[in-house]
């Protein structure tokens, strides 16, 4: 897999679980190391769990990837899975600012987020219309 997708992929599932401040540096002029980091908070121990559970299942069962090694627990404040071409950053919000990594690679080029589409909240009465329209074509 493209290692610009994989941290693509890292990003959207650690939102999925309402990771906070996601952030992908592209490291690849600056680093031998690895071609991206993707730095993520949570704010509790469960929720460094979540994150970092979601990210890991996710990839195996939908593209059969998995991490090389993993460093940190979820007891502690920082947890690192190094997928090779992109190492993932899952830290609590306390010590991302201790360690501030961006800082350190600070110049590295952030990759941009692709807009994610609006939802469109219907009104009530357009709602009702959609109902009837969808029951008509059964």
């Amino acid at each position: 897999m493209d290692s610009k997708k994989l941290a693509g992929l890292c990003r959207d599932y650690a939102d999925n679980k309402k990771a906070e401040n996601i952030v992908i540096l592209d490291v690849r002029d600056l680093s031998s190391v690895t071609d991206y980091f993707v730095i993520a908070s949570g704010t509790s121990e469960p929720h460094l769990r979540a994150i970092v559970g979601e990210l890991t299942d996710r990839l195996r069962e939908e593209h059969d990837v998995r991490p090389l090694r993993t460093d940190g627990s979820m007891q502690g404040a920082w947890v690192i899975l190094d997928f090779f071409d992109v190492i993932v950053h899952v830290m609590r919000t306390d010590a991302r600012e201790r360690y501030d990594l961006e800082g350190l690679w600070g110049d590295a080029a952030r990759v941009k987020a692709k807009a994610k589409p609006a939802k469109v909240k219907l009104t009530r009465r357009q709602a009702s219309k959609k109902r009837v329209r969808k029951a008509g074509k059964k």
